[in-house]
């Protein structure tokens, strides 16, 4: 990237925007999802599975938004969406009532290392917040390790609870929790 876009991209990042997704967002939701995993999961997650999932992107996103969605966001800079993120009730059984889980949050790779994340993340806090929760989850994988880097400069800790995942081959996910 050269200077010019790099100073503009980091100028337009400081209008960015977090709201509920709407059906017409579908396909650039889709559209991050696909490049952000082509790139975020390249020597972690078999390229063949990669493109398997990616191939049914669209059709995955135009089924999960909703008219009645409350719980996936888009993560926009000047009315551009570069990202999306999904935050709810926490998943896991072991886990109370007070828990919040940010159960996705992916960008463009324009956009990674430019501040959207972190911003998504104190979304998903205050949103917690709001909502009368106490802790916040999030799980990664454990060979992701900008990934939980990021997480832990976010003020999330590894809790010890694991899983296995299969992502065209098993891979152990690790979940890091943050009292908020």
């Amino acid at each position: 990237m050269d200077k010019t876009t790099e100073t503009t991209k980091q100028h337009t990042l400081a209008n960015i925007a977090i709201r509920l997704a709407v059906r017409a967002d579908a396909s650039k939701i889709a559209e991050v999802h696909m490049r952000s995993w082509e790139v975020a999961y390249k020597d972690i997650i078999p390229a063949d599975f990669i493109r398997e999932k990616n191939a049914s992107r669209l059709a995955l996103w135009c089924q999960l938004i909703t008219d009645e969605n409350t719980t996936k966001y888009v993560i926009q800079t000047d009315g551009l969406i570069i990202g999306f993120m999904s935050i709810d009730q926490a998943r896991d059984d072991d886990l109370n009532d007070n828990c919040y889980e940010l159960q996705a949050i992916y960008l463009h790779p324009d956009y990674f290392r430019l501040g959207a994340g972190t911003h998504a993340v104190t979304f998903a806090f205050n949103t917690a917040r709001r909502l009368g929760k106490s802790n916040i989850v999030v799980w990664v994988l454990e060979k992701n390790t900008s990934s939980i880097k990021f997480y832990e400069n976010c003020g999330f800790i590894v809790d010890g609870k694991t899983q296995t995942l299969n992502y065209g081959k098993a891979l152990k996910a690790i979940r890091m929790m943050r009292n908020i």
